[in-house]
């Protein structure tokens, strides 16, 4: 099997004069006002193409999207449960080598794209994934995190935020929300040793869009973890979607990299970073910190880009070089 990076050598870039027109997903869905997810999910789509067929976990994209008899889907999509989008999505393609092999269908190269949500992916869905990662199979796995279970409530995750106020972990008198660390899926997924790992922010659109294509470009699984704003269980404002995903990059409360073969690429170095507390106060689930806390969050996330940086540096020195 070729690398990640010799197959994504002549992939199909994405510019402002080519973007595709086509719409996989289709307007006309049932998602709130200003939901950054289905945005992530579009561009998503319109990436990969016609060409692709969709598995989708439960979760808010599933609801807005399918409410019978309507569909926003205008490619193969298929709903499976909260747990198991990995396990489906290995099943697909195992099934459709199965069928091409003995020419039943022809070989179209048809993408297989699973969606879930960070529960689906974090959580109840990380030992699908696990094992789909592990087995190698032929097919792009993308987590639009909202950082919490939204659809249901709005309750936290194993990927809500430190302090972040969820109606399973309330702000009050003793307690300041949510009192775990984010869980580093995107790590983990790397960890597995799959050719390709990636973190996308719909703010930068194409950036989210070219990391797509590299990754249906690869042979054998490959991972993107895309920020999905949640005005609804955020507490923002619906027209501050784009804002909050620009404003937790240039934080660097969630880098954009990529690791490809194992190297670790930073793709938006952030020179000048705004303080965390610029990101914090767009959302009322982050209203009840003090400035204490605040200066806790910020140490962690300063930890976290160096600690991502010696990833960088070990992994990837020609790259570190270029950088400084």
């Amino acid at each position: 099997m070729i690398s990640a990076a010799e197959a994504i050598k002549n992939y199909e870039k994405i510019t402002p004069k080519n973007i595709p027109l086509a719409e996989p997903f289709s307007r006309g869905h049932r998602a709130c006002q200003g939901c950054g997810e289905v945005l992530a999910l579009r561009l998503v789509a319109k990436a990969v193409g016609q060409n692709l067929i969709a598995v989708s976990a439960t979760g808010c994209m599933e609801i807005i999207s399918s409410p019978y008899p309507q569909t926003a889907w205008n490619v193969p999509w298929i709903h499976v449960a909260f747990e198991n989008a990995a396990a489906v999505a290995s099943g697909v393609e195992a099934g459709r080598k199965a069928l091409i092999r003995k020419g039943r269908i022809a070989d179209a190269g048809a993408k297989i794209v699973a969606f879930a949500g960070d529960g689906g992916t974090a959580d109840i869905g990380m030992q699908a994934l696990s094992g789909a990662l592990e087995r190698g199979h032929d097919f792009t796995y993308v987590c639009l995190d909202n950082e919490a279970y939204m659809n249901t409530g709005i309750q936290r995750s194993s990927s809500t935020p430190f302090g972040a106020s969820t109606t399973t972990s309330p702000s009050g008198s003793k307690s300041k929300g949510q009192m775990t660390w984010k869980k580093n899926m995107p790590m983990i997924a790397a960890a597995h040793n799959v050719p390709y790992v990636a973190t996308a922010s719909p703010a930068w659109h194409l950036d989210l869009m070219n990391k797509i294509r590299k990754a249906i470009a690869t042979p054998g699984p490959a991972y993107v973890h895309i920020y999905s704003p949640c005005p609804t269980g955020w507490r923002c404002g619906p027209e501050t979607s784009i804002e909050t995903a620009r404003l937790v990059v240039q934080t660097r409360i969630f880098p954009l990299y990529e690791v490809i073969d194992g190297k670790f690429v930073l793709t938006r170095d952030i020179k000048n970073p705004k303080p965390v507390e610029e990101y914090l106060k767009m959302q009322r689930r982050f209203r009840h910190l003090k400035p204490e806390d605040i200066e806790v969050i910020q140490k962690r996330v300063d930890a976290d880009w160096e600690r991502l940086l010696g990833f960088v540096k070990a992994t990837n020195p020609e790259a570190a070089e270029k950088a400084e």
